[in-house]
């Protein structure tokens, strides 16, 4: 029985204002579960997939007129306009709130309201926050219960507290235009209306895991970041710990459950995956920066995933996954999707549900012929992750010894590089960028500069978001190192020089040997810079020089970098801080 009368009364107000015809408590447990995947699966809300083949495996189909995150329909709404800065869409909070109440009007009669107490990390840990999630979806509730930490153990950890993260998500008419993913950070609240696609309605992930939890921390004094979390065990057993932050299309998923190449793996070198997509952290008593991750599954893109290119990944969705939007293979009743395999089923529904003809697929017009939507997801349980750590229950997390950077450019960022000092860091953290790959994206080679991969997900002004990883890293007597990475460097030819993938763990080892200090480097313009033959490049097809080509600062690239980055901190505005400035002059004077 729930005594809390915040909860209560919360619950009482938003369901007076969307009419349900009923009210049901999820207490996290398996029968209250299957009970509810049956009731989806009778209304063709999911289908239930081969059993064999994928055991207790389900698809479902989300409106084509919502299949993504939509920046443009996501707000921040602070009191003050300047506190949510000139990255953020903004509105007024009182505005919004009127706006979307006439939205949720009523729009949960003939449904059911779901009520979702959930925990982000471990119930009861020192980095948990709680949060609850009303909602009309079913296919909402399964996907949170595997995302994160769902039960009545939530509702006993909160007590009579009122702190706590109020979520209410309707489908209403799932119309686009009036489609809204709004973030009261003064409040505690997220409304999410009109949609009914993951990113837009799980609101425990990047809405309460990033944008509120990033004005959460800067107010406390810890970091939300979109990070992954990855170890990386010695051939002696010791295992040392890396967060890395890379924009979207540049492979943090697959860092993230990296399987090392043959002649590392054969000295016995493993890595361990804590998570793939988001990292709170917070200094220990010890004085290092600890972190967890707050998910408890992934939500990963499903196109390009194959036996190849992650493995891990692959065989975490083989069970007790929702797939989104993917192909249906109707002979075998299992899924498919583009990059799985070279064997496209002859009898199928495609993302839309209707009937494909894989013979007609574009690849220069994906959303329209391909057989799964570019964007379909699986939302996979982490336990089934063969590479999971065993630090991943762990409610102390796990000690960071460096953190990474990474973006996709083909001339600008050498293979690897590193900050010379924790200011440095942010600076190289801030200036972060990826460039446009495909003409279909538009113009190739348009630098999109994405602060932290944050630049989404940050619950208030960048400006004072970078001023609070400064102020972190006064905080922090032992502070991890920072670097930048880019395994996208193109030769003449626009081809990767660099292999990537399991390769890239030669690259993560020599930056921790750089943390331990047991390793050399050169001083260049923009940081510190491996010598050569201090990457391990045994059983590559590549060359010392090519490596040195890989590690060459290309310094008219850099100038030019210069005056984007300008450009880009007069478009953040006042509050970015001087210290900023000062590290932008200080390269902009070394590159002469």
């Amino acid at each position: 029985m729930v005594t809390n009368k915040h909860v209560l009364s919360w619950v009482e107000e938003m369901a007076a204002l969307t009419c349900p015809d009923k009210i049901v408590w999820i207490d996290g447990t398996e029968e209250q579960a299957e009970a509810l995947r049956a009731e989806a699966c009778s209304t063709g809300e999911m289908i239930k997939l081969n059993e064999e083949k994928l055991p207790g495996c389900y698809l479902h189909h989300t409106a084509i007129n919502d299949v993504a995150r939509v920046e443009h329909r996501t707000f921040i709404c602070t009191s003050k306009k300047e506190d949510a800065g000139t990255i953020n869409n903004w509105m007024d909070p009182a505005e919004c709130y009127e706006k979307l109440g006439k939205l949720y009007k009523g729009s949960m009669k003939g449904r059911t309201m779901y009520v979702i107490p959930y925990s982000m990390g471990i119930v009861g840990s020192d980095f948990a926050k709680y949060g609850i999630e009303l909602t009309d979806s079913i296919y909402v509730v399964l996907n949170m219960l595997i995302m994160t930490r769902v039960g009545t153990n939530v509702l006993e950890a909160l007590g009579d507290s009122d702190d706590y993260i109020k979520g209410l998500h309707a489908k209403a008419d799932l119309d686009e235009e009036n489609r809204y993913i709004c973030h009261f950070p003064e409040d505690n609240t997220i409304w999410s209306v009109n949609s009914g696609y993951g990113g837009n309605v799980l609101l425990g992930k990047k809405c309460f895991a990033l944008r509120i939890a990033s004005y959460l921390g800067r107010k406390e004094g810890w970091m939300a970041e979109h990070m992954l979390i990855l170890g990386v065990e010695y051939p002696n057993g010791e295992v040392k710990y890396i967060s890395a932050a890379f924009p979207s299309a540049c492979g943090k998923t697959n860092l993230a459950m990296l399987i090392p190449p043959e002649v590392l793996k054969k000295e016995g070198y493993k890595v361990w995956c804590v998570g793939d997509d988001i990292a709170w952290l917070r200094v220990g008593a010890d004085g290092r920066l600890w972190a967890v991750n707050p998910e408890n599954g992934f939500f990963g893109v499903a196109p390009g995933t194959n036996e190849k290119s992650n493995p891990n990944a692959l065989y975490t969705c083989l069970k007790d996954t929702i797939f989104t939007n993917v192909c249906h293979n109707l002979d075998e009743n299992t899924v498919w999707w583009e990059g799985l395999d070279n064997n496209p089923p002859a009898n199928a529904k495609n993302w839309r549900n209707e009937d494909w003809d894989y013979r007609t697929y574009d690849k220069a017009n994906k959303v329209q012929t391909a057989g799964a939507h570019p964007n379909s997801r699986f939302t996979a349980k982490a336990i089934n992750c063969p590479c999971l750590s065993k630090e991943f229950n762990n409610p102390a997390g796990v000690p960071i010894s460096a953190i990474v950077f990474g973006g996709r450019r083909a001339k600008t960022a050498p293979l690897v590089y590193q900050s010379t000092s924790w200011q440095h860091g942010t600076f190289v953290g801030s200036i972060m960028a990826s460039e446009t790959t495909a003409a279909a994206a538009g113009a190739v080679g348009v630098v999109r500069r994405d602060p932290m991969a944050m630049r989404p997900f940050t619950g208030y002004d960048m400006g004072d978001y970078f001023a609070h990883w400064l102020n972190m890293g006064k905080n922090i007597p032992n502070a991890p190192k920072i670097f930048h990475v880019n395994w996208f460097r193109t030769d003449a030819e626009g081809n990767f020089i660099w292999p990537g993938f399991g390769d890239n763990m030669r690259v993560l080892l020599w930056i921790l040997a750089r943390c331990e200090g047991t390793v050399d480097a050169d001083l260049t313009a923009i940081g510190y810079v491996p010598k050569a033959e201090d990457i391990n490049i045994e059983g590559l097809d590549i060359t010392i020089d090519t490596i040195r080509d890989l590690l060459s600062v290309d310094v008219e690239s850099w100038k030019e970098d210069v005056e984007n980055i300008k450009a880009f901190y007069a478009q953040i505005g006042e509050r970015v801080p001087a210290e900023m400035y000062e590290e932008l002059a200080a390269l902009e004077a070394r590159l002469g």
